[in-house]
């Protein structure tokens, strides 16, 4: 039987679908690409159009499979775009003098943090930055004494709306969903060195319509926040010299650049519009720069105050974007970040013939970071000109497996839950806070009779009881000694 892992990722100018197989080694053979434009379905990263995206989807998952051969069973989709930002929550419980900490009230303070409500607002997933038990920071607390501990947590959030949506397009497209993860930090475990992550950092990844940008340090994601700015608001600038924005784009990619010092503008130079017209290089430099300018302005604006000065592992400049020349100048010029680094590939070795691929330009890197996530197979039945195969009933039987709810893995790892798992880890709460108020009134139970006993044998053994049973027993005595003469 195939083995392959298919991912699904859900641009703004383009959607692409590929699939790949893992070999021992840790390097990746990607298998087939499918690229579909989403210009008329997603916009800013966000499905807006429910029957264009699903026929879509459904365009790229029949490619895919006619160049496999197989039908696919199901997918990894990242998700990213407009409105996803991060929030910063703090849970406390106070806990009896000298209790040991265990993994038990870590989980309670996790589910806690993770059942917050947020005004239309939903939680794609949480990171968490460390505890603080009783005065002091820790990472691991378990095992630790304290009689307070306090969780903070950065919780990644999504418009409910945008949520609901994928969902919806994958459900009526019948594409069941492996695993949803979160675009940003699939790309970031690609395309970021270890020691990057640990000495500070931001990740910045120029889309098309988006600019995401992850702040790291000590290995845990500070910050994520998706800026509407892109690479299509400097051709949308350029456009307004009256043209078509497919030749301003085209502009921009053969004379755009980030930065341009003033004494290398050529007064008399020109750049051709069409073939009545032309743009003063001036003129073309100073529209290109004042949006970039904008753009660099907004990523630093994400990056909290008290990261700005530990940033050791610098800024990393990727996607579309990133391919702009200068665009490293421009950015070090304005956040006077002197480690720039422009990350036009993924770290895993990638084996593959596919132009795209291989131009490593870095507008691949997301769709690669998620196929590298993947680790279940993806394969259905074979595809057979047999009209009586079965391979459309296999394939939703396959389906139907896979839709099973998943055991919920911990947080903090960029996977984002599904509908039918948030339901499952809802349901699984819900029985769980059951079974802690039925263990608590039992307890509380076996306390309220075991006082009352402990009271019965305090009265038992009360001077005036000791003192009236003995009187008693007296009377007794005196009465059978009378009965007996």
């Amino acid at each position: 039987m195939a083995e392959f892992i298919v991912a699904i990722e859900l641009g703004s100018s383009k959607m692409t679908g590929i699939a790949g197989k893992k070999n021992l080694d840790g390097s990746i053979n990607v298998l087939a690409v499918v690229k579909e434009d989403s210009t008329s379905c997603i916009r800013k990263g966000v499905a807006y159009n429910i029957d264009k995206t699903v026929q879509t989807l459904t365009n790229i998952v029949a490619k895919l499979e006619r160049t496999l051969k197989t039908n696919i069973a199901q997918v990894y989709v990242g998700v990213g775009g407009q409105s996803i930002r991060s929030v910063k929550n703090t849970n406390v419980v106070d806990l009896p003098n000298d209790t040991i900490i265990t993994q038990d009230v870590i989980n309670e303070l996790m589910d806690a943090n993770r059942s917050m409500q947020y005004p239309e607002l939903e939680i794609l997933d949480a990171a968490t930055q460390e505890y603080k038990i009783d005065n002091q920071y820790q990472l691991d607390p378990v095992g630790i004494q304290c009689s307070r501990i306090e969780g903070n947590f950065i919780n990644i959030l999504w418009r409910k709306a945008f949520y609901r949506n994928i969902n919806k397009c994958f459900d009526n497209a019948g594409i069941a969903i492996a695993e949803m993860y979160l675009s940003p930090l699939a790309l970031a475990d690609s395309v970021l060195t270890e020691a990057e992550k640990r000495s500070g950092c931001v990740l910045v990844d120029l889309g098309a319509d988006t600019t995401t940008v992850a702040v790291f340090y000590k290995k845990i994601l500070r910050n994520l926040t998706v800026i509407p700015l892109g690479g299509n608001n400097i051709t949308k600038d350029i456009a307004s010299l009256q043209m078509e924005e497919k030749d301003a784009e085209q502009m921009k990619i053969n004379y755009a650049s980030a930065y341009t010092d003033a004494n290398e503008i050529d007064p008399g130079k020109t750049y051709p519009i069409d073939n009545d017209r032309s743009v003063e290089e001036r003129k073309f430099v100073d529209i290109v720069e004042a949006r970039v300018q904008e753009i660099v302005e907004n990523v630093w604006c994400q990056v909290p105050n008290e990261y700005s000065d530990k940033l050791l592992g610098g800024i990393i400049l990727t996607g579309g974007g990133a391919n702009m020349k200068n665009i490293d100048r421009a950015f070090r010029n304005h956040t006077h970040v002197d480690k720039i680094r422009v990350a036009k590939f993924v770290s895993q070795t990638i084996n593959s013939n596919n132009p795209s691929i291989n131009a490593k330009d870095g507008t691949m890197c997301t769709i690669l970071g998620l196929l590298a996530k993947g680790d279940m197979n993806c394969a259905g039945a074979p595809i057979t000109n047999d009209l009586f195969s079965g391979n459309g009933d296999n394939k939703a039987q396959a389906a139907a497996e896979i839709r099973k709810p998943k055991t919920i893995e911990g947080t903090g790892t960029g996977k984002v839950l599904t509908e039918a798992e948030k339901a499952a880890e809802e349901a699984a709460r819900e029985a769980a806070r059951k079974a802690a108020e039925e263990k608590e009134r039992a307890e509380a139970q076996a306390k309220a009779e075991a006082e009352e006993e402990e009271r019965r044998k305090k009265r038992e053994n009360s001077a005036p009881r000791k003192a009236w049973r003995a009187f008693k027993k007296f009377v007794g005595n005196m009465i059978e000694e009378e009965d007996e003469k």
